[in-house]
């Protein structure tokens, strides 16, 4: 029976689904289609929510609990993530050594979203030109003290636009005006910075691998630069937009003259907009910034799984313009596509540019809801949307294989 095996390999829908929670929707909407296939489960991670637990699972790690400061300054539980020994290092190859294993004290996980993600942050204080990623380094500095030589960064679904300022000043620099007083929270504020002082940054960053796995379609600044493309949706209207492009850019100047190591790109290198500009905070320190699906995708053994599949499946909150720009749907149908297996995509909305997913390999899409309904009722029911849709878009395949048998037999 067609399709015979089905690899399900969505991502997240943020408010809604986790990508477990997503993946065991759609299967459970695919069985009501074809009780018979052979359907292959596998929830993809980003870098944003759930990353560190489920890079922990995969390698037969450990969560370490950390209380740390929020995105809008209160404290919130948190975790590192300690991988274990059961990462595939082939998936390394040629991407410098495996992110598992070399020290007494394994890698670390450190998950930005669990400290400074959108959802932790209240919808009455949206605002990127407030919030701090300061407990990104409350966690660096938790890793530390644990004895990490090696942390691993991901970055994904921030709330944040502050260039990773806030997570510099956790780990001992000094952001001072003209007046020589230190900086508020807050991307905004670094539009007062006149310099940095790194003399009280902990010594052991020196000693310690930073890797930050982000997408590499982010920058800091310019047409295309982290507030303009990302601030809108963490809150910010025009005014602030403007207002947080031009502190990152100041912030660049300033910590790329003060802070980084010569020759180190910070306004408009790959990564560097990552996590509203944590890349560029994190790259000043030293950090390597990698394409966060060489990181992340490799670890699940994705291309294996997927060269034996008939269909995969796919999906995100919103399919637009940027799903084919370093998103999940995006990198899953390009593997898919090397290997020439068909790619769907089921979406809680479709948005400007999605037809853009046809140049990567994403086959065909669908929206997930039956008829107009009010986001907080999407994002509630979004599970039994995601499976209605499963259902009828595999319907529809299945009719559609008739049909060319049909026309193949006469």
């Amino acid at each position: 029976m067609f399709p015979y095996r089905i690899v399900v390999a969505p991502s997240g829908f943020k408010e809604s689904l986790t990508a477990a929670g997503a993946a065991e929707a759609i299967a459970a909407g695919l069985r009501r289609a074809a009780p018979a296939a052979e359907i292959d489960r596998l929830p993809l991670v980003d870098g944003g929510e759930g990353t560190a637990a489920a890079l922990a699972a995969a390698t037969g790690g450990r969560m370490v609990p950390v209380t740390a400061t929020g995105p809008v300054g209160r404290p919130v539980r948190a975790e590192l993530a300690v991988l274990g020994d059961g990462a595939d290092r082939e998936a390394h190859r040629g991407n410098g050594p495996p992110w598992v294993g070399g020290t007494a004290h394994g890698t670390f996980v450190v998950e930005m979203a669990s400290v400074a993600g959108l959802a932790l942050v209240p919808a009455g204080l949206r605002d990127p030109g407030a919030t701090t990623t300061r407990g990104v380094g409350e966690l660096l500095r938790a890793a530390l003290d644990l004895g990490a030589r090696r942390v691993l960064v991901t970055c994904g679904d921030s709330g944040t636009s502050d260039g990773g300022a806030g997570a510099l000043q956790a780990l001992g620099a000094r952001l001072l005006d003209a007046r020589g007083r230190e900086l508020p929270p807050g991307g905004a504020a670094l539009n007062r910075l006149e310099r940095i002082d790194p003399a009280r940054l902990d010594p052991r960053l020196a000693g310690t691998e930073l890797v930050v796995a982000c997408n590499p379609f982010n920058v800091l600044c310019g047409p295309r630069g982290v507030a303009r493309v990302f601030g809108p949706q963490k809150g910010a209207d025009p005014a602030r937009v403007a207002e947080l492009s031009s502190a990152l850019e100041r912030w660049a100047a300033v910590l790329a003259r003060d802070v980084a190591p010569a020759g180190v790109a910070l306004r408009s290198a790959a990564g560097t907009g990552a996590s509203g500009g944590l890349g560029a905070g994190l790259a000043a320190l030293g950090a390597r910034l990698r394409p966060r699906f060489e990181v992340l995708l490799d670890q699940v053994g994705l291309d294996g799984r997927l060269a034996g599949a008939d269909l995969v499946v796919t999906a995100e909150g919103a399919l637009d313009r940027e799903s084919s720009r370093g998103k999940v749907p995006g990198e899953v149908a390009r593997r898919a596509r090397a290997l020439g297996v068909p790619v769907l995509v089921l979406a809680g909305t479709i948005g400007e540019g999605a037809h853009e997913a046809s140049l990567v390999g994403m086959d065909a899409w669908s929206g997930i809801l039956p008829a107009p309904v009010a986001l907080p009722e999407a994002l509630a029911r979004g599970g039994e949307f995601l499976a209605d849709a499963a259902e009828r878009a595999l319907r529809m395949v299945l009719l559609g294989s008739r049909l060319a048998q049909r026309s193949l037999s006469s």
